[in-house]
């Protein structure tokens, strides 16, 4: 035997033994609700034959495929670029790769949501095209970027630099007041002469936003339609949101070229024959990607509800806010309603509300602003204070990257939990133990298992 095929045959020989060792074992992070672990790895899982006694048993099933992800993470509200914007670069890169590296302590975010225009988490409120009253702009030529060019844009540019592959969808929370029936930027609707011209609107800002190397992947047509309280706010009703997509957004962007996908409705989930009255009509469904979602009222099934109804349409969970007020860190509770809720009922995405803050959860707006949303970080000046968003959601962002799939896995009783193939072919699968006590179970897959136990209120996220 030949020098350089012995060493070619231990080569492989090396290799086979290092793949079988990594298929048989499991890695896990987990985070306790007193804080004594936060996505803290534990010791190395063996895998071993399923124990007879299947009870408390999570059962994955690889070849039951679901929708596939787009990625985890949150609202890049005005406030929250205006906070990260304000830091001495070296500490601001360094929360960047805290929050969009999957590398040493990054959790990988891979989904934004920006406001178009102002947000009630804005220090003040603006559109892209405000005029003094009385005064309209019917070819947009008074468009300007300008506001989100002082922090929104330049916090983009860094985080794309770390992930140039995050997607971005863009949601409305009001169109400009001189389009607006009350002429006021709290509440109103659009009036109907004007949406031609609010469709080019969004065509302006798409295209704005693309000569800055930022390209926004969906788009939003209105910031929870009902909501006529939030400063900003605008309402926007089935019927009449149907008209602009039909006759009008879709239209437009198709002249245009613009192949940023369309989300409609984009409230609560106590209303999920909104988005199917719209996706009803036959002339308006190919403008439309699909629907989102969140979760302030109504169950996360409504999500399934529009799935069952229109399964060749997407679903998006587009805000939910996952908080931690009076030193309570109840991390299961919004693991398993938010995270594993949507992603169990189609959606392609989780972003929760919002990325960042100061401790005294500001700015916002006055008369319709959040005075309690409080942000996955902190941030006061250069100081930075993780909360319970940052570890909800990267129990899910840090393992699961785009272009994952869900697969199928059994409810165990005391547990709740939802499982993924990444594009690696490796299962992660997230569990959440919302119960006061510990719990134990055991995860099969394919004639392969490993037993876990989770103390109460704790997540687990395991790979393998």
């Amino acid at each position: 035997m030949s020098y350089k095929f012995k060493t070619t045959f231990l080569c492989l020989w090396i290799l086979s033994v290092l793949q079988s060792q990594a298929q048989s074992t499991v890695s896990s992070w987990i985070s306790t609700s007193d804080k004594a672990a936060l996505l803290q790895a534990q010791p190395v899982i063996s895998l071993s034959p399923p124990a007879a006694d299947t009870a408390n048993s999570i059962v994955i099933d690889t070849e039951q495929q679901y929708q596939h992800i787009d990625g985890f993470g949150f609202a890049l509200t005005g406030g929250s670029a205006q906070h990260m914007i304000r830091m001495t670069p070296e500490l601001r890169k360094k929360l960047i790769a805290q929050l969009f590296s999957s590398q040493a302590e990054g959790i990988g975010v891979s989904y934004l949501r920006l406001s178009i225009g102002a947000s009630d988490l804005n220090d003040h409120v603006f559109s892209y095209d405000d005029l003094p009253a009385g005064q309209t702009d019917m070819m947009l030529r008074k468009f300007t970027l300008a506001e989100d060019e002082q922090d929104v844009v330049p916090v983009l540019k860094e985080i794309l630099a770390v992930n140039p592959r995050i997607k971005i969808m863009g949601s409305p929370w009001s169109a400009p007041v001189w389009m607006k029936t009350n002429g006021k930027i709290q509440g109103g609707m659009l009036q109907e002469k004007y949406y031609p011209v609010y469709a080019q609107y969004f065509v302006k800002y798409i295209q704005a936003m693309k000569k800055h190397g930022i390209s926004i992947d969906a788009i939003t047509v209105q910031n929870e339609p009902f909501n006529d309280g939030n400063t900003p706010s605008m309402q926007f009703l089935a019927k009449q949101e149907l008209r602009f997509i039909k006759n009008h957004l879709g239209p437009a962007f198709r002249s245009a070229g613009i192949r940023t996908k369309i989300v409609l409705y984009d409230h609560n989930c106590d209303a999920p024959e909104y988005p199917i009255s719209i996706l009803t009509d036959a002339a308006a469904r190919p403008f439309i990607d699909g629907s989102g979602f969140h979760l302030y009222a109504g169950p996360v099934t409504a999500m399934s509800q529009v799935h069952d109804a229109f399964p060749g349409k997407n679903l998006y969970f587009t805000e939910m806010m996952a908080t931690a007020r009076d030193g309570s860190f109840n991390i299961a509770v919004p693991t398993e309603r938010i995270m594993i809720g949507a992603t169990r009922n189609w959606s392609r995405n989780v972003l929760l509300w919002n990325l960042a803050a100061n401790s005294r959860y500001e700015p916002h707006t006055d008369n319709g602003g959040c005075p309690f949303c409080q942000g996955a970080v902190s941030i006061d000046g250069n100081e930075v204070t993780r909360n319970l968003a940052f570890y909800t959601m990267g129990h899910f962002s840090k393992f699961v990257p785009m272009g994952s799939v869900r697969i199928g896995s059994s409810l165990s009783g005391g547990v709740s939990n939802v499982a993924f193939k990444t594009p690696a072919g490796k299962i992660v699968c997230v569990v959440a133990n919302r119960s006061a006590s510990p719990h134990s179970f055991q995860v099969i897959n394919q004639g392969q298992s490993f037993r876990s136990s989770l103390p109460g209120g704790a997540v687990g996220t395991y790979v393998w």
